[in-house]
């Protein structure tokens, strides 16, 4: 089963919880057991699995990638989002998780995020369930 989510982020960097959406794919789906493919058509997007219990925690991730990766450094790239670009690249465009008994496996904490560091925008995440 293939689907595209949309996303609509409302800031320049966030992260939005998307767990409940991909595993509502993985229902739609009827899969029992297999892998769950993630992947973000964007190059200042990513996605990442963490905590999703304690919003600090994205707040804390994003605090640091925004210190580690200034906006004003001399980047040659003319858009003026090279950040942006460094910071999906850190993070990635895809994830794999596994599915069993029709259900994402994933830690208690644990949670998928889309990660947007060039918003607000309208954006898309592909998912791909693949049965064993």
């Amino acid at each position: 089963m293939f689907k595209t989510l949309s996303v609509r982020t409302t800031s320049r960097t966030e992260f939005v919880d998307l767990t409940s959406q991909v595993q509502k794919v993985v229902q739609q789906s009827r899969i029992s057991e297999g892998l769950c493919h993630i992947f973000v058509p964007h190059t200042t997007a990513g996605v990442t699995i963490n905590e999703n219990a304690d919003p600090s925690v994205k707040a804390d991730i994003l605090m640091v990638l925004n210190k580690l990766i200034s906006d004003k450094e001399a980047y040659r790239h003319l858009e003026g989002n090279s950040p942006a670009h460094i910071k999906a690249s850190l993070m990635g465009p895809h994830l794999t998780v596994l599915v069993s008994r029709g259900r994402l496996v994933l830690g208690t904490w644990q949670g998928i995020f889309f990660c947007e560091f060039d918003g607000p925008r309208m954006r898309s995440a592909h998912i791909k369930i693949v049965a064993d």
